[in-house]
Order: C-alpha cells, then sequence, then structure tokens
C-alpha cells in the first residue's frame, strides 16, 4: 500500500504525505537539550502532534531521556469538574501509555498515583515518577485545545511550570 494523505492525526512519514518537518525537528531537540520549557502552538494542521511524535521517537532512542508523550484528546470535560477528577484522568492517560512501554516498576508506581486527588500532591507524585524513572523525563501533552480555556487545566500548567522553575534553579 502506497503513501496517503492523513489530516485525522499523527502523520508517520512511511505511510503518508507530510509536511518536511526535518528542518524544524533539529531546532525542537536542542531546546530540549537546552533544558527549555516550551509550547508549540499553531493551528489545525499544521504538523504538531507529527512533530512531537517525531520529537519522541527521537528521545526514545537515547539513554538519557525518557519521553512521555500522551494526549489530551480523549479527557471528557467531566474531568474538569475537579481536582481529583482531573488527578484521575491524568493518571488514566499514563496508565495507558506505560501500559504499552515502561518497565513494570514504573507501571506499578502509576497504581500508587490513584490516591491522589489535589494538583499539589499530583505534583509531588510527578516528582516521584521521574526521581523513580532516573532519567531526564520530558513531559509533552498534545491536544490541550479543548483544555486551555479551563482554570483548573491552568492550574495544572501553573504546577509544571514551576516545577520547572525550580529544577533550572537548582541545576
Amino acid at each position: 500500500m502506497g503513501r496517503r494523505f492523513n489530516d485525522t492525526g499523527t502523520c508517520i512519514p512511511e505511510k503518508h504525505f507530510m509536511v518536511d518537518l526535518s528542518r524544524k525537528l533539529p531546532a525542537v531537540v536542542k531546546m530540549v537539550e537546552d533544558g527549555n520549557y516550551f509550547v508549540v502552538n499553531r493551528p489545525r494542521q499544521y504538523g504538531k502532534t507529527t512533530l512531537l511524535y517525531l520529537l519522541n521517537q527521537h528521545l526514545i532512542t537515547r539513554d538519557d531521556y525518557f519521553p512521555i508523550n500522551i494526549s489530551f484528546e480523549g479527557i471528557s470535560s467531566d474531568s474538569y469538574k475537579n481536582e481529583e477528577s482531573f488527578c484521575e484522568a491524568f493518571l488514566i492517560e499514563l496508565k495507558t501509555l506505560f501500559k504499552f512501554s515502561g518497565t513494570k516498576e514504573i507501571q506499578d508506581f502509576i497504581e500508587t498515583g490513584f490516591e491522589v486527588k489535589t494538583l499539589p500532591r499530583l505534583s509531588l507524585w510527578i516528582t516521584d515518577l521521574v526521581l523513580k524513572i532516573g532519567k531526564k523525563t520530558i513531559l509533552m501533552i498534545d491536544e490541550v485545545d479543548k483544555s486551555s480555556n479551563n482554570q483548573l487545566f491552568l492550574d495544572f500548567l501553573a504546577i509544571l511550570r514551576n516545577k520547572y522553575l525550580k529544577y533550572s534553579a537548582a541545576a
């Protein structure tokens, strides 16, 4: 089967015609290597999901990085009604990802997260997860569009940014 056009998600170079992202990927990898915190923000069909996929594929080949590439596309609007619901939805996304990748030890640790009910506790749990992983952990979250106007999601982003700032100051 030959390549085809794809407008429903991740483009895979071997399967789909796509915009050439080969010049963008090295710049994004350099931002990761430099320890930058950044957001990829473009309209639909600009290759954001594909860029995250290619970045993930690049990082998993390296021994010093542990990429976590999740999507909020499957998170329902009910998940934003309170912190407990949001924490559970976030952990379900992680559990789904680690079911297919990651060690048994990490999969077991993900289960401990379901006791988390608040964003401050989730922040602490994420720190413990990163320490358990023992590598430079890169969290990539795709499809946050529907979340961006939600205060609970903005609070979550603030926690992640605060973690980044604390890590940067300590490094």
